[in-house]
């Protein structure tokens, strides 16, 4: 399997990202990589951990870089030779099974979009994020995240589609559940898209709905897969991240001010730890971009090490479970 990986893309490229490749190359001997950017800095990076001739890694060069800050809508057509185009057109010409970059996600959204194009069905892909819960159920994945500001009923179908085809064959959960995010457990609540999309949903006989699901109980696991549009989605991630950060500091500052705290700390040392890690998203490594005709998973901006070797995993798993294949099926109950 031949896996492309945008070398320049994230917060501490390319330093993180070589090194992420190199572990994944040594855990799986069932890939191969292609990382791609400017070649003499990723080759140098190679050189300072011993791996400029890995058997199963090759480097190709990009003149350009895309930038955080770039807008999506003019990369599409500028910066042709950058690491994110070429690395998504090896996925196009069946060079690459599939793509992985921490860069600028607008970007590689939009990039994917021209270059790959969509499965056939699927007018809006989606982004998805496998999340943690405290309930039986140890996580749960949400779409969309971010890709879609603005969704129509049957987008959110679509969305429900691909999430439960994720849940199935990459998370391995047999006939997972999936809900709909709203402001109450009811039918009748929510805005006019989950209130429309609420019936679609109950209707369709390829997936395992199980109604609305609130946003007090979504972190109980209540649910294998949780949709919503990418607005309520991404404020949901953002705001879940936010106040997680908030309790640790607190914690923090209030352990610091007494003696007696630090010792308790100190015997609770593991707990806080093993909390800590649930939340921790290079445990979970990438966010499929779903709906696009190829694989492409985006990792978070600020991706170490560990998180990128977890983001060529997802990508790895997601072609040999045959994720897109899934979602095509189910698209056929439509």
């Amino acid at each position: 399997m031949m896996i492309s990986v945008d070398a320049m893309g994230g917060d501490y490229a390319p330093s993180v990202v070589v090194r992420g490749v190199v572990d994944a190359l040594m855990k799986y001997s069932d890939i191969r990589v292609t990382l791609i950017g400017n070649k003499d800095i990723v080759m140098r990076e190679l050189g300072s951990i011993g791996a400029r001739s890995h058997p199963r890694l090759s480097v190709m060069h990009a003149d350009e870089v895309i930038l955080m800050d770039d807008v999506p809508s003019e990369i599409v057509r500028g910066k042709r030779r950058s690491s994110m185009h070429l690395g998504l057109k090896l996925v196009k010409e069946g060079k690459a099974d599939a793509f992985f970059s921490a860069g600028n996600s607008g970007a590689i959204m939009a990039v994917a979009m021209v270059t790959l194009g969509m499965l056939e069905g699927i007018s809006r892909p989606a982004i998805g994020s496998v999340l943690p819960a405290s309930g039986s159920r140890e996580k749960f994945f949400m779409l969309d995240i971010g890709a879609n500001v603005d969704c129509k009923p049957e987008h959110l179908v679509t969305f429900a589609i691909m999430g439960s085809a994720y849940a199935n064959r990459v998370l391995n959960i047999s006939n997972p559940s999936v809900g709909l995010l709203s402001n109450g457990e009811e039918e009748g609540k929510g805005d006019a898209l989950t209130k429309n999309a609420f019936p679609l949903l109950r209707d369709l006989k390829c997936i395992n709905f199980v109604g609305n699901i609130e946003a007090k109980i979504l972190y109980k696991g209540e649910a294998d897969v949780v949709i919503s549009d990418g607005y309520v989605g991404n404020i949901t991630i953002k705001v879940t991240q936010s106040v997680v950060a908030m309790i640790f500091k607190s914690l923090k500052e209030e352990i610091g001010k007494s003696f007696r705290a630090k010792i308790g700390a100190l015997l609770l040392k593991d707990v806080f730890h093993n909390v800590k890690a649930k939340g921790d998203s290079s445990v979970y490594g990438g966010a499929p971009l779903l709906g696009v005709n190829g694989v492409c998973i985006i990792g978070h901006g600020g991706s170490n090490q560990i998180a990128i070797t977890n983001g060529i995993r997802v990508a790895r798993e997601a072609v040999l479970n045959k994720m897109n294949s899934a979602i095509i099926e189910g698209l056929k109950s439509l």
